[in-house]
């Protein structure tokens, strides 16, 4: 038989966040790679999903989302941002962040068209470009001054008249910088100024941290009419598994996007839908002490891989922060994350895996601390023995 697999997405074979977490599993490595909380969300929230479930609403719900929590959403937004957006018909409820992200590039985006990605990217974006047959036009992120930035002379230089899409993640993964207003206005000045779309992967977007901002594209003059703003409950409230995402657009964007998604899922998945509704509107405290909680987890993570000999990078927001392994006698982190369950017990992801150009991010390794206090305490101690080893 000839292969199977369609041409386009033959680069793709299993995730690397798969790969490590069978590695952790397959040595009993404490696994800091994967990003996903080993604690629960907010109590009221999941006994709302508990009662929704056993009140019956287990039958499709319509396909844009439930209407409660549609305007959950929309409120959210206008609290938040000063964004107004009509929850009938300009709130769509996805199956998480990364199907939001799929139908929104498959929806866009014809064949042979141009979508730019600030690498390190997270690894979906590529395959959601791969899968609309376009074609990915990547910005590296470099360090300056202890955070990943961007050159606005190679943005502009990314752009070609076959450009349609800029996708944005910020807070951002893998890095955990935070796009600056300043950062976000020389994005949205290009969308103007080339009449491109933003697709922006908001995510993280209450998981900031040391009082600093995170400024939605949409809010900044211009972009509202322009940007399909995605989020989802799952890294808000600790609830990753339940892959209840959003999309907020204006009309024809939303719209665009709806006409993809109702044939990827149809719907997301009702009871969830209630909770997080309820969490929107009534949990955000719950929200800021996480977000508090995971500050302190962070400083914890990146003072015990200061000690284990690591070069770390301070990260502004998400689950992560990234570390250059050269001062430990590597260059390749994906020959130490290989190696690394072997040396300290522990699995990380090696950043390079997020590239277009590999070699850029070749020197790091992501950590991620959305675990608990008494998990990042022992991968601490059994990373210090590479200080001593200096492998």
């Amino acid at each position: 038989m000839r292969e199977p697999l369609v041409r386009r997405m033959r680069e793709f074979g299993t995730t690397v966040f798969a790969t490590m977490t069978k590695l952790a599993v397959d040595t009993g490595s404490i696994n800091l790679g994967q990003g996903f909380p080993d604690t629960d969300g907010p109590e009221r929230m999941l006994e709302r999903a508990v009662d929704a479930v056993r009140s019956g609403l287990n039958q499709y719900p319509p396909g844009p989302g439930l209407p409660e929590l549609r305007q959950a959403v929309a409120e959210h937004r206008k609290q938040w941002y000063g964004l107004a957006y009509d929850p009938d018909g300009e709130v769509l409820v996805t199956v998480g962040a990364t199907e939001a992200i799929a139908a929104a590039i498959l929806a866009l985006c014809e064949p042979g068209d141009e979508v730019v990605v600030f690498e390190p990217y997270y690894d979906s974006y590529a395959a959601a470009v791969a899968l609309a047959g376009a074609v990915r036009r990547a910005v590296t992120l470099r360090v300056d001054a202890g955070r990943f930035t961007f050159d606005p002379a190679e943005l502009e230089a990314a752009i070609t008249p076959r450009t349609r899409v800029i996708l944005v993640n910020s807070p951002h993964n893998p890095t955990g910088t935070v796009f600056t207003r300043e950062e976000l206005e020389c994005v949205a000045r290009v969308c103007l100024e080339h009449d491109l779309i933003a697709v922006t992967d908001e995510v993280y977007e209450h998981l900031a941290f040391d009082g600093v901002e995170h400024v939605p594209l949409a809010t900044l003059p211009g972009m509202r009419e322009r940007t399909v703003m995605i989020s989802s409950a799952g890294k808000t409230f600790s609830v990753t598994g339940w892959k209840t995402g959003w999309v907020c657009a204006p009309a024809p964007l939303a719209g665009a996007v709806q006409a993809v998604k109702q044939f990827l899922t149809f719907t997301a998945n009702a009871p969830w839908q209630t909770a997080v509704a309820y969490a929107l509107r009534e949990e955000m405290e719950w929200v800021a002490a996480q977000r508090a909680a995971l500050q302190a987890k962070r400083d914890r993570l990146v003072t015990g891989l200061a000690e284990a000999g690591f070069d770390v990078l301070r990260s502004a927001g998400t689950y992560f922060v990234q570390t250059d392994i050269r001062p430990l006698g590597f260059d390749d982190g994906l020959e130490l994350a290989r190696r690394l369950p072997e040396l300290a017990g522990v699995v990380a992801i090696p950043t390079q895996v997020f590239y277009d150009h590999p070699e850029r991010g070749r020197h790091y390794l992501r950590f991620a601390f959305c675990k608990r206090d008494e998990v990042i305490e022992e991968a601490v101690t059994r990373l210090r023995r590479l200080s001593g080893d200096r492998v």
